[in-house]
């Protein structure tokens, strides 16, 4: 599957999943939970206990069933062990040029962070197919619409105080996609099991992507 091909996957879901989990059987359980709400991407953060390994499990498991990818990666090192092991998008707390320019070697969809607009564009001009707009939360939704005004061009893509109430307002602003943590899937919801409730967020939050759209 080549970077254009999993960026418009990407893209066309909406809803990029971040999962940390205590173990891979949680985090399997819970790809497969969230999967029948209709969300198919999944961001497994390096903070992960044997992150990598998990990768590994997931990827073959679910085949291409499900796009999985890494977060929370500082640097290039770090990204070409993930890619080898599956991972099929890299996301980064910072703009970090080397990253950008090893995932662009492995044509692999690259999604640094940034917040001021002076990374923003940073990060676009360096090669970043989204740039994750972290943290979110402290300017939401209007803040998002300010820095997309001089920068229609940029893919954006908040993380961190996303919510159902305020998913459908980000995509309205300008956010190509949401990326959801804790509001989605939490260690209390992984430790309790409870799978119905992990699908009934998805779904909740892929309708929620999609009236944003609309309009």
């Amino acid at each position: 599957m080549g970077s254009d091909n999993v960026l418009d996957q990407i893209i066309g879901s909406g809803v990029v999943a971040i999962i940390r989990a205590k173990s891979s059987d949680q985090l399997l359980a819970a790809a497969e939970a969230i999967l029948g709400g209709g969300v198919n991407t999944i961001e497994i953060t390096m903070t992960t206990p044997g992150a990598i390994d998990v990768i590994k499990q997931a990827t073959t498991k679910f085949g291409s069933e499900v796009i999985f990818g890494v977060g929370s990666v500082l640097d290039a090192e770090t990204a070409r062990i993930a890619i080898l092991a599956g991972a099929k998008f890299v996301v980064g707390p910072t703009v970090d040029v080397e990253m950008i320019k090893l995932c662009k070697r492995y044509s692999v969809p690259v999604i640094p962070g940034a917040f001021t607009p002076s990374e923003v564009i940073h990060a676009w001009q360096s090669g970043a197919d989204l740039v994750k707009v972290f943290p979110a939360s402290l300017g939401g939704p209007a803040y998002l619409k300010a820095v997309k005004a001089p920068l229609p061009q940029v893919k954006l893509v908040p993380v961190g105080g996303v919510t159902v109430e305020n998913t459908a307002e980000f995509i309205r602003a300008g956010a190509e996609i949401v990326a959801i943590g804790s509001a989605l899937i939490n260690q209390a919801l992984l430790d309790s099991g409870d799978l119905d409730e992990m699908t009934a967020r998805a779904r909740r939050f892929r309708e929620e992507v999609e009236r944003g759209r609309s309009g």
